[in-house]
């Protein structure tokens, strides 16, 4: 059985202002390149059996930098925010103080994104980890996507509920191995950086 090695994209503006970001599209920042090109040394010299991206911009372009080459998968997008895309939790805070994205999900968006609830977010992610299996029994596997949603795929790994993934803060540019101990999954490594990939 290999490991299964998750990389969440580098730095992007709104990842430093604190804004949702889901399906809006924005590129890395400089920081957020130099921190992709750092993860090089930590993919070097493995192999994988299967490699998979978000297709947003910021994901390929992680991957690309960190020199691994990657199959789009839809189904590693963001949790989609819907009405909550580029609005900081601060904000939201305002009028809802006791809100939180793993319990309460998010009101909808413009149309076609009418965000997603933890279940759902769940339900995708395990459709991701049932299309990684057969090439984990090969192998190991590299997923490059998001903070929030490879939260939620850690914490369905692990045999936990969606809401459980609050329990794993994922630095940009960082990546997380999950392996196994006796047959079970396990996390072996988490927030790992480059060299000169400082968390952020």
């Amino acid at each position: 059985m290999g490991d299964l090695l998750l990389v969440r994209h580098g730095e992007t503006e709104w990842s430093v202002s604190g804004q949702h970001t889901s399906f809006t599209d924005i590129p890395l920042t400089q920081r957020g390149e130099e921190q992709a090109k750092s993860l090089a040394p930590l993919l070097a010299g493995r192999t994988f059996a299967l490699t998979l991206t978000s297709p947003l911009h910021r994901a390929v372009r992680t991957a690309e930098l960190a020199g691994v080459l990657a199959v789009p998968e839809p189904a590693l997008h963001e949790w989609d925010y819907g009405g909550y895309e580029g609005i900081t939790s601060a904000e939201i805070h305002r009028t809802r103080p006791d809100w939180s994205l793993w319990t309460d999900g998010v009101p909808p968006g413009p149309p076609g994104h009418p965000g997603e609830s933890p279940d759902e977010v769940a339900a995708r992610a395990d459709r991701v980890l049932a299309r990684v299996a057969p090439a984990l029994a090969d192998g190991d596997v590299l997923l490059v996507a998001h903070g929030h949603f490879l939260r939620v795929l850690t914490a369905r790994r692990l045999g936990l509920t969606a809401t459980d993934g609050r329990l794993f803060q994922l630095g940009t540019a960082t990546v997380g191995r999950l392996s196994t101990e006796h047959g079970r999954p396990v996390i072996a490594e988490w927030n790992a950086t480059g060299p000169s990939g400082a968390r952020g």
